[in-house]
């Protein structure tokens, strides 16, 4: 079945959804042919831009361009993925995943990348149960999480500091443990892509740490500077969808500072589906009571309009 332009929507959906997400130093790159290389990134970027493709636009592109070819890749790590979207591919399928992905090394050993393969067959399965865009859960969730923890250079506390200091993209953090603030959102639900991709950049943009728990009841958390968190409450709250309300935002307790480093060397920002995904999140992270108290992931969940 030739590649349709319904079918290179949703596609396009989840690969904007993808790019979105992404970290500085990380690159969703077009691996098609030479010759359909730029025709797919000035696609993705027209597509991202104003979201005004026409349907004429994209019959054009499905009928000129091959099936969706990406590699995704972080910088100074010498692995990277191969992600193919087949004609058909709209998302979760009962028993089909319509997409393959390759993990690619130039010194990557045969034993290391069959661990790989198994890892990645083993999210796939995993993912095309019960999610709505399995390709960007499978990448931001589970692939980029190991790459970075497996693979990540280690970096001198001097070059952290230069690194920090010579950053233009980055917004300025503070870096007082005594300033970290942390802050939950709950709403009647969170599902418009257009939401969710503007949370990704701005968590990534404020370097903070948090989470989206997507569907209905919609869930958002985040963790960081004082002044970053602030920033980020007032941009949620600016978006005024259906009976959102925050919860709290106040400091980090201090017994709960201990566990923070190892959560920023974690993915930044993540999706769940799920409710008990967040409440076993919140008591991983030592902030199970927070969730419970609310009654999120009980029977007393309640995220409709305040009064």
């Amino acid at each position: 079945m030739p590649l349709t332009a319904s079918i290179l929507s949703r596609q396009l959906e989840e690969l904007s959804l993808l790019k979105h997400s992404l970290l500085p130093g990380e690159a969703l790159i077009p691996a098609s042919p030479s010759d359909h290389q730029d025709g797919w990134q000035a696609l993705l970027e027209s597509w991202q831009e104003d979201g005004d493709t026409t349907v004429t636009d994209l019959e054009r592109a499905a009928h000129a361009l091959p099936p969706a070819h990406f590699r995704i890749e972080a910088a100074g790590v010498d692995v990277w993925f191969e992600l193919r979207l087949g004609e058909e591919y709209v998302g979760p399928q009962r028993g089909l995943s319509q997409y393959t992905v390759s993990v690619k090394g130039a010194t990557l050993g045969r034993a290391d990348q069959a661990a790989w393969q198994a890892f990645v067959k083993e999210k796939m399965a995993e993912v095309q149960q019960d999610s709505e865009y399995p390709v960007f859960e499978l990448v931001s969730a589970h692939l980029l999480p190991r790459l970075h923890a497996e693979l990540d250079p280690p970096l001198a506390l001097d070059d952290q500091a230069s690194s920090q200091s010579t950053c233009p993209e980055s917004r300025p953090t503070e870096t007082d443990t005594s300033e970290r603030y942390h802050a939950l959102f709950t709403s009647h639900h969170l599902v418009s892509p257009t939401k969710r991709r503007s949370l990704q950049q701005w968590s990534a943009a404020l370097s903070l740490t948090g989470f989206a728990k997507v569907g209905h009841p919609g869930v958002i958390y985040c963790e960081g500077a004082r002044a970053q968190v602030e920033e980020f409450v007032a941009d949620v709250k600016a978006m005024q969808w259906l009976a959102l309300r925050l919860r709290f935002i106040e400091p980090l307790p201090d017994e709960l500072l201990s566990v923070q480093g190892k959560y920023e060397q974690r993915r930044r920002w993540v999706e769940f589906e799920k409710v008990g995904e967040v409440v076993d999140e919140m008591r991983r992270l030592g902030k199970g009571q927070y969730v419970v108290d609310m009654g999120i992931g009980s029977a007393g969940t309640n995220t409709g309009p305040t009064r």
